[in-house]
């Protein structure tokens, strides 16, 4: 009786597995983990920053974590249409500069 107690224990246990979130990169297109890809935030103020918590304010959109995907993404304004609204080229420079490390 033991036994079984811990078998239904230990079974319940791994029925909690952790379920995986998906989400779309708005470069390419492709569906991938959440922690593979950059979330980028437009917060309140207007500024556009990268998410390191994945729990910041405001709207976000989440791209690749390669070069090319984050370029693309600038090429097509893909961050503009997310965000409903244009990007400062400051902001761009240093969204740029904090991913390039982090890649």
């Amino acid at each position: 009786m033991l036994l079984t107690k811990n078998l239904r224990n230990l079974k319940k246990r791994l029925m909690k597995s952790k379920t995986v979130v998906f989400r779309k990169c708005v470069s390419c297109g492709k569906i991938k983990e959440k922690n593979g890809l950059f979330r980028i935030v437009r917060n309140k103020a207007g500024s556009v920053l990268l998410d390191k918590t994945g729990h910041e304010e405001g709207r976000g959109a989440y791209i690749c974590r390669n070069k090319e995907c984050f370029e693309k993404a600038f090429k097509k304004k893909a961050l503009e249409r997310s965000f409903r609204s244009g990007i400062e080229p400051e902001d761009k420079k240093r969204l740029i500069e904090e991913t390039e490390g982090l890649g």
